[in-house]
């Protein structure tokens, strides 16, 4: 199963950024293919570097599982960087920038769930 993801906490609230993460690790340790869009403040966590600083309380943080894997793709939503005022080049290698457009195209293929965070 494909999951579609969209993630809008950042790193001021470590545990609700990191709730996308550990779903979508979870789904692929599963064997599912993940698509995850970082929206709003969720943005920040793909800095690169930022998100292993991230700390949740509960559970273990989870991004290098997701951005690593293969059947994963992280995209990062190009309006809401430029709205806040980040740089792509300081982004994480590893994550694309992208739309909502992107996020649609992803949403509609067969055999997906879109799961909000």
């Amino acid at each position: 199963m494909h999951f579609v993801i969209s993630a809008t906490y950042g790193p001021t609230d470590p545990t609700r950024a990191m709730l996308p993460f550990i779903f979508a690790a979870t789904a692929l340790q599963d064997g599912g293919k993940v698509t995850l869009m970082l929206f709003a403040d969720s943005v920040f966590t793909a800095v690169d570097g930022a998100a292993v600083r991230l700390v949740p309380v509960g559970p273990p943080n989870k991004y290098e599982d997701v951005v690593g894997h293969p059947d994963a793709s992280v995209l990062v939503c190009k309006p809401c960087l430029e709205a806040r005022g980040l740089d792509a080049a300081k982004l994480d290698k590893r994550v694309k920038l992208g739309g909502m457009s992107d996020f649609h195209s992803a949403a509609k293929q067969p055999d997906t769930r879109v799961i909000n965070f």
